[in-house]
């Protein structure tokens, strides 16, 4: 078992978490921009607009902004029940909803194997999770990030342990809600996997089909025009969108081939990789490179989408390379690209404005993909199965230790996210400077503020 870092004694350890958590809070709350809750605005003011108003699904927009809905029309029928509350409920309702899918996910992630490190390894856990971006900007954002992740992961738990039956249920909600995770549905045709890709897709039609009885107009004005029309969404070069699409668009690239050709690539080799880590059995790494894989080629990726690499860092430390994740963990907590939001042109805006995608590249081409280390057992456990008994006459005493030698010790808090992930069901799971962020969403439709706004002003997506 991986030692945690930290003092030995209860005492020690207690002083050490309470000065984190001080640390994580003064951090997150002056230097990261705080996202005002305004994608759950857009989601409350929509379905209060289409329940009391009688207002279109995808006419309404946030008051001052020309943002509204983008989801399929089912993702406004599932949000139904925030007509009956006002928008601190709501807003209460989003964080223990996206607290209750955050701890589904590390539970999956690490398997039972977190008990080992008790209240003093859930603490570091819960500190270095707060300084993640993509997880601070999903829960400041009101986003349902956490959500669709939850539910995509608990087929991954069920393919894993065999128990196949319901698989699909999650990734087909998740397409239904929002379009991304439906490549979890090609990953299991990739695995051959049919059944349960005929169940994920069964229950996305159906959930689709079920809101367009619910909201026809807002049906068919989603599949014919809404979802074709980016500008909704923002502008493709803001640094906020980490995906090649966005790379190529502050390249000033605006060619669709282009484009194109480099998502055919990027999906021939996960399908490859992908294919690979089924054949060994490590169905989270299949689901780790599949959410990468996700975050590529998806038009728009805005740095809250990046809560889709979480598994990717249980992989790594299941696969014995803690420090890599702990290092590329730390990265994602630092808020980096943010220091080219005024100009990304150059080598280092290249480079350093699209950093976060470059480690989505680099995990997607390089993360382990091979047998699961549970499943790995010594031949010494089977000899004596097969060993002839010994003889009576000169009876035989054997000793063998199957003790492996002492691990070092964490080297740095992020690696504690996933550090008791080494024996769970599943593969897996700095501080940064401050950061000036856009007074727009994050899909801004509007050219860069040349002073963008300080930490202290409102923020949205």
């Amino acid at each position: 078992m991986r030692r945690l870092p930290g003092p030995g004694t209860d005492r020690g350890r207690l002083l050490l978490i309470l000065a984190l958590a001080a640390a994580v809070t003064v951090f997150t709350a002056t230097v990261p921009l705080l996202r005002d809750w305004f994608d759950l605005r857009v989601y409350h003011g929509t379905v209060d607009s289409w329940v009391h108003d009688g207002g279109r699904v995808y006419d309404y927009r946030v008051p001052g902004t020309p943002y509204g809905f983008t989801y399929p029309p089912f993702a406004a029928v599932v949000m139904l029940p925030m007509a009956l509350v006002g928008l601190h409920t709501a807003i209460a309702a989003a964080l223990l909803l996206n607290l209750t899918a955050l701890t589904v996910a590390v539970r999956i992630l690490t398997g039972p194997g977190w008990r080992r490190h008790g209240w003093y390894g859930v603490a570091l856990a819960a500190c270095a999770l707060a300084l993640f971006e993509p997880l601070r900007d999903t829960l400041s954002f009101g986003q349902v990030n956490l959500l669709l992740l939850a539910l995509v992961l608990t087929d991954c738990s069920l393919l894993a342990t065999g128990r196949t039956r319901w698989a699909g249920i999650g990734i087909g909600l998740a397409a239904a809600v929002k379009l991304t995770p439906a490549l979890f549905i090609g990953l299991l045709l990739v695995a051959g996997r049919r059944r349960a890709a005929a169940v994920a897709t069964g229950v996305a039609v159906a959930a689709t089909g079920c809101a367009a009885l619910a909201a026809p107009d807002a049906s068919r004005f989603y599949w014919t025009h809404a979802l074709w029309d980016t500008t909704r969404v923002g502008r493709l070069d803001y640094v906020s969108n980490q995906s090649l699409q966005g790379i190529l668009a502050r390249l000033g690239v605006e060619s669709r081939p282009v484009w194109g050709a480099l998502v055919l690539l990027v999906l021939c080799c996960w399908a490859w990789r992908s294919r690979r880590a089924v054949a060994a059995g490590n169905w989270p790494a299949a689901f780790a490179l599949t959410g990468l894989t996700a975050c590529l080629v998806s038009p728009i990726t805005w740095v809250h989408h990046l809560v889709w690499l979480l598994p990717s860092f249980a992989v790594l430390v299941r696969a014995g390379h803690p420090r890599v994740a702990g290092a590329l963990y730390a990265v994602l907590c630092t808020s980096v690209v943010w220091l080219w939001f005024d100009d990304a042109s150059g080598v280092d805006g290249f480079l350093g404005g699209n950093l976060y995608t470059w480690i989505t590249l680099g995990l997607l081409l390089r993360l382990p993909v091979g047998q699961p280390p549970e499943r790995r057992r010594p031949k010494s456990h089977s000899t004596r199965a097969t060993e002839p008994p010994p003889s009576t006459a000169a009876p035989v005493t054997t000793a063998a230790s199957d003790q492996p030698g002492p691990s070092s010790a964490a080297a740095t808090v992020s690696e504690t996210v996933t550090a008791a992930a080494a024996t769970g069901v599943a593969s897996g799971p700095g501080l940064g400077r401050a950061r000036s962020a856009s007074s727009e969403p994050t899909g801004s439709t509007r050219p860069a503020a040349p002073n963008p706004q300080s930490s202290s002003s409102r923020a949205s997506s």
